[in-house]
């Protein structure tokens, strides 16, 4: 039976934010077990190749440039990761994910910025803190016009309107609204504190946390009184400290 021609092929391009999968997973993946679509594992990938050298997946309709890029797609519906961390076993789809996944344990940010000086793991990261410095919120919510710097963090936030917290920890039954808090949240249980402070033995479980620790070895005081220019380590030191200038009563 001969094949219809099919529809002219369209190119997505990819987000700078799907670089940050790298480090921690997307919360909007969902992963297809291998044994539901055993065509990808007995027949091989059918590829629908197109005269501009586009390559479709026929799972779900997405082309890419290249086979290459096909084959590392399909590991979404399949689930495979076949790079490991030999640190902390953290299994990724593709070699490059893995290396910059491992500057979490060396501590390497190679990208930083000429406003503050600060340093990232991956260039979107610091793409999208630039716009800490521009205060560009490009991303509006459709329900109740709040503005963010990235598309991701749109994301989250509308599922507060929807109320669905699908995301639930099998310990204690704690239910959350993405799978990057339930991750985070289950590191209470397992005890994994997988983030090293770079000048002591200390460890936490989440990077900020790490990062106002860090504050202690480097003297860092990042928030500054515009009142009477007086420099603290945390936020909530300025935020008590505010009320010396508002008048507002201290709670004891």
């Amino acid at each position: 039976m001969k094949m219809s021609d099919p529809e002219p092929c369209r190119i997505k391009e990819e987000e700078d934010e799907e670089q940050t999968d790298f480090i921690e997973e997307d919360d909007e993946e969902t992963f297809v077990k291998a044994e539901k679509i055993p065509h990808l594992l007995t027949e091989g990938v059918f590829l629908m190749q197109r005269g501009d050298k586009c390559f479709t997946c026929t799972e779900c309709g997405k082309s890419l440039r290249s086979k290459q890029s096909l084959q590392f797609h399909m590991r979404i519906h399949t689930g495979e990761k076949p790079y490991t961390c030999t640190e902390c076993g953290k299994s990724v789809r593709q070699s490059s994910a893995l290396k910059i996944h491992m500057r979490i344990h060396t501590g390497e940010k190679p990208h930083k910025c000429d406003q503050c000086g600060k340093t990232f793991l991956i260039h979107s990261h610091l793409q999208n803190h630039l716009r800490v410095h521009t205060k560009e919120k490009p991303y509006s919510c459709c329900e109740c016009g709040k503005s963010f710097a990235t598309q991701s963090s749109l994301r989250k936030h509308q599922k507060i309107h929807t109320g669905v917290k699908e995301h639930v920890c099998l310990e204690c039954g704690k239910t959350f609204i993405t799978a990057q808090a339930l991750k985070k949240h289950q590191r209470i249980h397992t005890e994994e504190k997988p983030y090293k402070c770079s000048y002591c033995d200390k460890s936490f479980r989440r990077t900020g946390d790490l990062k106002v620790h860090e504050r202690i070895h480097t003297g860092e005081k990042p928030y500054t009184c515009d009142q009477c220019l007086k420099s603290f380590t945390h936020f909530n030191q300025i935020k008590t400290h505010m009320k010396i200038h508002t008048g507002e009563k201290q709670h004891t």
